[in-house]
């Protein structure tokens, strides 16, 4: 069967040698036999698994829960019902984080307006807004 080095692999999944390293430290991707001369051997189906990482981080899959699908899409007795179960969770905590984002954007615009740009940083009201104590 036809091997390939960690370059190779790199390469066809369009990634940088040190990114597939990374992925193997984290458990994503299978530590490959090595060859007499210590050169890695990884089996073609390493390059579908790191484009299905990429693929997934994209996505916005964190890489615990791209852990978690690639558990699943292993697992014989897994369902579709899990995956999309995992997807609108997802999808949940986007809608969390654009939540968060507008109450953020919403909290800031006025001290961009109440600032002119102009002159030093004494009396900012930015900075005078992100210095106040919290309640």
């Amino acid at each position: 069967m036809l091997t390939l080095t960690i370059g190779q692999v790199a390469r066809e999944a369009g990634i940088g040698v040190e990114t597939v390293r990374f992925y193997e430290r984290e458990g994503l991707l299978e530590l490959p036999a090595r060859r007499a001369s210590g050169y890695r051997q990884f089996e073609p189906d390493a390059v579908a698994r790191l484009r299905f990482i990429k693929q997934a981080q994209r996505l916005g899959f964190t890489l615990r829960e791209i852990r978690e699908l690639l558990s699943l899409k292993l697992n014989p007795g897994a369902t579709r019902a899990q995956v999309r179960q995992r997807a609108l969770d997802k999808v949940t905590d986007f809608d969390r984080r654009i939540a968060d984002l507008k109450r953020m954007k919403k909290a800031l615009a006025p001290l961009i307006e109440a600032c002119d740009g102009r002159g030093k940083l004494d009396g900012c009201p930015i900075l005078a807004a992100i210095e106040k104590p919290c309640h």
